[in-house]
């Protein structure tokens, strides 16, 4: 079966899950866009209408982020506060190679310089607890591991702020 869409086209089911993809440029990033949902019947119109609205707003949605983080630099035990000490100590030295712009305020200049690579919408989560949409930056492409993930919910505010060390 496959749910018909009108921002995102053709969104093909397997075995009852939706997955959909496809990648986006902001700015000069590529970022990944997924849908998904282990349960056709759990996806609500609304949700993909909010995902769509999610993905029309990526830009916006870069820059709350990133404001939320600079917002978490006030506290040594936030996770972006410890996400940035974390790359200064596997970096060392070199962490200045990644950084777009060094003004002398390196977690200012690693959040500035911070990739986005992905958004990922979990459709089943819409008006949920859980997060609708996560997006995922990192600093280091060779070490897509390590990365923030901020997740909103589905009227786009910001849940939370995690790590992700995989």
């Amino acid at each position: 079966m496959a749910i018909e869409h009108e921002y995102f086209g053709l969104i093909e089911t397997d075995n009852g899950s939706i997955s959909w993809s496809d990648v986006v440029e902001l700015g000069d990033q590529n970022v990944t866009i997924d849908l998904s949902a282990p349960f056709e019947a759990d996806v609500e119109p609304a949700a993909l209408d909010a995902a769509a609205m999610l993905v029309r707003a990526l830009e916006g949605m870069d820059i709350a982020a990133r404001n939320a983080m600079v917002s978490e630099l006030d506290s040594r035990t936030s996770e972006v506060t410890e996400y940035i000490l974390q790359q200064e100590d596997r970096l060392g030295d070199e962490l200045e190679d990644f950084l777009v712009d060094i003004s002398g305020d390196t977690p200012i200049d690693v959040i500035r310089s911070l990739q986005l690579v992905s958004l990922t919408v979990l459709l089943d989560e819409f008006d949920g607890d859980e997060p609708f949409a996560v997006l995922e930056y990192i600093i280091d492409a060779d070490a897509p591991e390590e990365a923030l993930l901020v997740n909103f919910g589905s009227d786009g505010t910001i849940q939370s702020i995690a790590s992700a060390d995989r």
